[in-house]
């Protein structure tokens, strides 16, 4: 008995969601009075999650599973989860993870509940809050499955330190039956992914020119963020298709999400709802963006980026 959470990993690194799904895990177990337990995938070194909350690491490491196929990893969660008798699994809300859950819901037949914000109401019968609607409203959720899974809103509930002695376990792979194979893995060129990102500095048409992302790289440079784009730029080749944000690309919930050139089409606002702090830079004071941003500059991004990042700098220095 327990409670499963799979935690993600990228460049033999954990997702911030990984430590997330460890904290809002671990509240609930201590609710429950049961174990928390993580699954990784060939991730060689888990001991941090003990940081977090987590009592037992169960670690799955094989050459087949190096790329991720949502059926493979599905197949290997139902498998522990059936062998635990896990009644609550937690999952993210990455693309990977929304891929995972209703294959893993099939073979549990399991209650699914995505995009889920903060701790259970009630959890006899597990009742949850979630987001709908693009994050314009909220409704409530009961699951009275034997077995049930959370999807839990990015960067909405935090990360926890709660340290706990881990015990670690190895399983074997299970190679399910799948046509789909990996050839490819487009990756986004920043340093910071936008899925682990506190900050995220976009640009749009408005920028004019690929000749000119060094604006935005070097605004998300001094602020430690990741850079984005709207569909247009990725549409005209400026930035790769990675970078894309919004309701057709990457959904993203920062703490603070910067909008340079950016219009603000609804797809667009739609996807970068969930962010927390919103400012948008653009010389059109008519930009629907302004009418969602928590702060607007009306100006020119050639002429309002270099001295912010000047600004930046200079307070950190300070």
């Amino acid at each position: 008995m327990g409670i499963l959470i799979y935690t993600e990993s990228e460049n033999g690194k954990f997702k911030k969601s990984a430590y997330e799904l460890a904290s809002y895990g671990r509240a609930i177990a201590d609710q429950l009075g049961v174990e928390l337990i993580a699954v990784s995938f060939n991730h060689e070194d888990a001991t941090q999650l003990g940081s977090y909350g987590v009592d037992q690491v169960i670690q799955i490491n094989d050459p087949s599973l190096e790329s991720f196929t949502a059926q493979q990893y599905a197949s290997n969660l139902a498998t522990i989860a059936q062998t635990k008798e896990i009644k609550l699994i937690v999952l993210s809300s990455s693309a990977n993870a929304k891929y995972i859950a209703p294959l893993l819901a099939v073979s549990l037949s399991a209650g699914y509940a995505s995009n889920v914000v903060g701790l259970p109401e009630s959890l006899e019968p597990l009742t949850v809050k979630r987001s709908c609607f693009t994050n314009k409203a909220f409704n409530t959720c009961t699951l009275d499955n034997k077995v049930n899974i959370i999807g839990l809103s990015n960067n909405s509930y935090g990360s926890f330190e709660n340290p706990k002695e881990v015990n670690f376990s190895q399983a074997s792979a299970v190679i399910a039956e799948t046509t789909i194979k990996v050839e490819q893995v487009e990756k986004s060129s920043g340093e910071v992914s936008i899925a682990d990102a506190d900050i995220v500095v976009s640009g749009g048409r408005g920028l004019k020119g690929p000749e000119h992302w060094h604006l935005i790289e070097n605004l998300a440079t001094t602020l430690g963020a990741a850079t984005a784009c709207s569909k247009p730029v990725s549409d005209m080749g400026w930035r790769p298709h990675s970078e894309h944000v919004g309701q057709t690309g990457k959904p993203v919930a920062s703490n603070l999400y910067i909008a340079i050139g950016v219009s603000g089409a609804i797809q667009h606002l739609a996807g970068i709802n969930s962010s927390k702090v919103k400012v948008v830079i653009n010389n059109d004071p008519e930009a629907p963006f302004f009418k969602a941003a928590d702060y607007g500059v009306i100006g020119d991004a050639f002429e309002v980026v270099p001295e912010l990042i000047e600004k930046l700098k200079a307070f950190k220095s300070s």
